[in-house]
């Protein structure tokens, strides 16, 4: 299995234009750069619609830029990104696979050496407050309890890559910020590079070393904030004035925009989610 260092990302110049009815064209993405440096973790938040998730899709090899160019490693994407785990805001966990086997899946498909891939797949799930329901069903597991299988799953073969979007975006308020602090346990033992997609501004400030704040579509880079604050960082982040002041800097930046009206749309008890 890879190491567990993060791999450096450099998106240079990137456009994103989807053809539509073969005559017109809808911009997502515009003059997009951004570096990402190894173990760092950056979340882009924007409003809906701003490329966020053509941009994560990108950095997987799974789109191809209009223009510009992605490297990982110091390596241009030609072809889909392997050193990679990915988590979407559906689990796509396979129903008829126990969550261990889900687990698993990873390492049979990259055939890897099962008996290494299961040791650590229990300690992924055990990490994650899971490994009680390891042999149930998808079917038996809460919504929390999916995605954290899901996290494992892209976690199991230790990649140099994390990219998430929205990831607990379907999750309760409450079990959202308990996997958002199991995520971040996990990532400071490994150091993945992240790339997080969010709309929520709060998870982007809790989480992240940096923060990447989007215009409406077409989507550029308006902004770029250091969350440089000691970590772990506290659940809620009214406990800690620095990273509240962050939050409230983003919410400024949209209101700046046009994105949110009214001198108290980022205040607390009016956040858009």
């Amino acid at each position: 299995m890879a190491g567990e260092h993060g791999a450096a990302i450099d998106i240079d110049r990137v456009t994103k234009a989807f053809p539509i009815d073969g005559q017109r064209v809808v911009h997502a993405l515009t003059e997009i750069s951004l570096g990402i440096r190894p173990g760092e973790f950056v979340s882009v938040v924007g409003p809906s619609g701003c490329g966020k998730s053509t941009l994560m899709l990108m950095t997987a090899g799974l789109l191809g830029p209009t223009t510009g160019a992605i490297r990982v490693a110091g390596q241009a994407l030609t072809a889909p990104l392997t050193d990679v785990g990915i988590v979407f805001q559906d689990d796509l966990l396979l129903e008829f696979r126990s969550a261990v086997d889900n687990v698993l899946l990873q390492g049979r498909i990259r055939r890897l050496d099962l008996r290494e891939v299961r040791a650590r797949a229990v300690e992924l799930l055990e990490q994650l407050g899971v490994a009680h329901a390891a042999d149930r069903y998808p079917r038996q597991l809460s919504g929390g309890m999916r995605q954290r299988v899901s996290l494992a799953r892209a976690l199991v073969h230790r990649p140099s890559v994390l990219l998430m979007d929205e990831p607990f975006g379907a999750l309760d308020a409450l079990t959202r910020l308990q996997v958002r602090a199991d995520l971040e346990r996990l990532w400071l033992s490994e150091r993945q590079t992240v790339l997080f997609i969010t709309h929520s501004i709060e998870e982007a400030v809790g989480l992240s070393d940096r923060v990447v704040v989007m215009s409406p579509s077409p989507g550029r880079i308006v902004r770029e904030m250091g969350i440089d604050l000691p970590r772990p960082r506290p659940l809620a982040l009214g406990e800690a004035p620095a990273l509240e002041e962050h939050v409230q800097a983003i919410y400024g930046i949209f209101e700046e925009m046009g994105v949110l009206h009214g001198k108290d749309a980022g205040s607390r008890g009016e956040r858009p989610r």
